[in-house]
């Protein structure tokens, strides 16, 4: 049976078993339906804070939340447009109408997101099941209309904060990026989107140089000046901002939607929720790899340097034969 691979480090240096937060998106279900189902599952109780944004809180797992992913409705930012117009929101009552109004409207358009809070990395199966009864509700995924353009994330514990172990992960996903938007089908409509701009080459070439040894102050500069935005398919804007506040908050980044945290967020996969032989175990499991070549350190070199020698179809071919190696789980 397909299972949820562990990666190799599957504790902090604490001791602490390491966690994960996921996040999907979808349409087809209004809020209070998500809401319900997180609910009967994990228990807590539903708090609605408006139309667009619910809380369940105190479940067996936290705190979750379900959204309209819009800060245009959940900010009210949508009201000096409707000043321009002429049209304002006279009481109270009036702006909880037009609100709701639009929730229903923005149904099937404005994605709708669950974020769950931090599990061990060992109850990805109730994870699962909550995708599982998502899609048996009806919800609906990446694939099932072009406008689409939903993914799922997932937010994973750093099993350390040394520079070389965060480059190391850097190195790993840059060298599997190809792989995983092809063992992904990650959708037309999320790679024309800004979301998951791919590292530029530039950036590539710096990191896998057998002497790029920085301290983390560098490895942090050397990021931003590359990467100043969430936009990268693995976002390490969060764990940064975690460890160098002022660096990371200081530079032409997003700071608004930074939420600090020694995480790796991962954001490449698509959300195929709809789908029936689609599960959260085939993103996983592909995050997977990257954990298994970044620890795997003589062929994470091997790789780099072929990169750097002949990019394309050479690493391609050597990035093939090393899955092969990993075992069928990796193909399943």
């Amino acid at each position: 049976m397909p299972r949820f691979i562990m990666p190799d480090l599957e504790h902090t240096p604490e001791g602490d078993v390491r966690h994960v937060g996921v996040e999907m998106e979808m349409a087809g279900l209004e809020l209070p339906v998500m809401a319900k189902i997180v609910s009967q599952l994990f228990g807590g109780r539903v708090l609605a804070k408006s139309p667009f944004e619910i809380d369940i809180i105190d479940t067996d797992h936290g705190d979750f939340k379900v959204e309209l992913d819009a800060s245009l409705l959940k900010n009210h930012e949508y009201q000096p447009y409707l000043a321009k117009v002429g049209i304002t929101m006279n009481s109270l009552e009036d702006q909880e109408a037009f609100d709701a109004l639009l929730a229903r409207l923005a149904a099937n358009i404005v994605p709708s997101e669950i974020v769950a809070p931090p599990v061990p990395i060992v109850s990805l199966e109730d994870m699962d099941t909550l995708r599982a009864e998502l899609r048996q509700a009806g919800a609906k995924g990446t694939r099932a209309a072009v406008v689409y353009a939903f993914g799922v994330q997932f937010n994973v514990e750093a099993a350390g904060l040394d520079p070389a172990y965060l480059r190391d992960m850097l190195r790993a996903y840059v060298l599997l990026h190809d792989r995983l938007n092809e063992r992904g089908t990650v959708d037309l409509s999320r790679k024309i989107a800004p979301y998951i701009r791919a590292f530029p080459g530039a950036y590539i070439r710096l990191i896998l140089e057998k002497n790029y040894n920085p301290n983390l102050h560098v490895l942090i500069r050397d990021y931003l000046v590359h990467n100043p935005t969430r936009n990268r398919p693995l976002d390490m804007l969060p764990l940064f901002a975690h460890l160098e506040p002022d660096l990371v908050m200081n530079a032409p980044v997003e700071k608004h939607l930074i939420k600090p945290r020694p995480t790796f967020h991962y954001r490449l996969p698509n959300c195929q929720i709809d789908e029936p032989n689609w599960s959260l175990l085939q993103p996983w499991n592909d995050w997977i790899m990257v954990e298994k070549l970044a620890a795997d350190t003589d062929r994470l070199d091997q790789h780099s340097r072929a990169f750097l020698e002949k990019p394309g179809e050479v690493v391609a071919h050597m990035v093939d034969e090393w899955v092969d190696t990993l075992g069928t789980w990796l193909k399943q």
